[in-house]
């Protein structure tokens, strides 16, 4: 069960005394953080609620309400955002005195305060506080999902939603989305708009999800293969008005030469596709440098 499912299950009445929400996965962190704030009912008017962005407070203040006892029900929710003093970011907020207080609540918490800690970001393991957490916390992590667990959820997502998808346009909506959990959703909730009827087709996804910039540089490199340089000229164009560095595309390009060179060579060779990623790695430097040759030709011309 991925961490998102978890946090459905979850009700104000059964959390942890303290709960951390963290992961560098920042798409899926951002819905963690969201459906975690749903479920436990969060209300700002709510006196048995505190938030604190740790980011724009002192942590005295936080304090303060973490070690108080709550004044209208049996317990208090107190939500610190932004606590990146527990991540491997650079930013930190709290100083030494804060971190030692904070580490003595987190040894011997309120029975009476459930404590709700948002970290976006990688937890940094070797910080006392950390191993505190992993030791005493409830941890959801939004963690790249693998792809299978990722077409799962979605697809049972897809279904509550009370949308169909013809053969294989569901994987289509998960490669036009780029496997990105926040724009699969985003593209989910538009797709369920805009079909009423909730059947989707493959027309429906070339119409109504919007290109990735990937897409358009992947087009942009068909139609120069193809020697169709008006349609590469008009799309790059059109890629320019969008506020993209010519730059920035030609080096993507560069880089989508390189492996059509590369799976044009593995597959002369009669290479399986469980021994193609090695050979990948090992393609000599010289072949980079053929395609840079090679293809600025073209590609100075298509920018002129």
């Amino acid at each position: 069960m991925i961490a998102i499912e978890e946090i459905d299950k979850l009700r104000k009445e059964n959390l942890s005394l303290i709960t951390v929400v963290t992961g560098d996965d920042l798409g899926q962190f951002s819905q963690l953080k969201e459906r975690m704030v749903e479920r436990v009912g969060y209300d700002k008017d709510d006196l048995t609620y505190s938030y604190f962005d740790m980011a724009e407070v002192d942590y005295q203040d936080a304090e303060m309400d973490l070690e108080s006892l709550p004044f209208f029900a049996d317990q208090k929710v107190v939500i610190f955002d932004n606590l990146l003093d527990i991540t491997t970011a650079k930013k930190s907020y709290l100083d030494e005195k804060a971190l030692k207080r904070f580490e003595a609540y987190l040894e011997n918490p309120l029975d009476t305060t459930r404590l709700i800690i948002f970290a976006p970001g990688k937890l940094d393991g070797k910080r006392r506080l950390v191993k505190i957490l992993k030791r005493d916390a409830k941890i959801f992590e939004a963690s790249e999902l693998k792809e299978a667990e990722l077409k799962t959820y979605f697809q049972k997502l897809a279904h509550k939603e009370n949308l169909t998808f013809d053969s294989g346009v569901f994987e289509a909506l998960l490669l036009k989305s780029n496997y990105d959990f926040s724009e699969i959703l985003k593209n989910i909730a538009f797709l369920k708009s805009y079909k009423k009827d909730g059947h989707i087709t493959a027309e429906d996804i070339n119409q109504a999800i919007p290109k990735t910039l990937q897409d358009n540089i992947f087009d942009l490199t068909q139609f120069v293969l193809s020697g169709k340089i008006d349609e590469a000229r008009e799309l790059i164009r059109d890629l320019r008005l969008q506020g993209e560095d010519e730059i920035k595309l030609i080096a993507i390009m560069l880089g989508q030469f390189r492996t059509f060179l590369q799976v044009s060579i593995l597959a002369s060779q009669g290479k399986q596709n469980s021994r193609w990623l090695l050979a990948c790695l090992i393609i000599l430097d010289a072949v980079s440098i053929l395609i840079k040759l090679s293809s600025l030709c073209v590609i100075r011309g298509l920018f002129l």
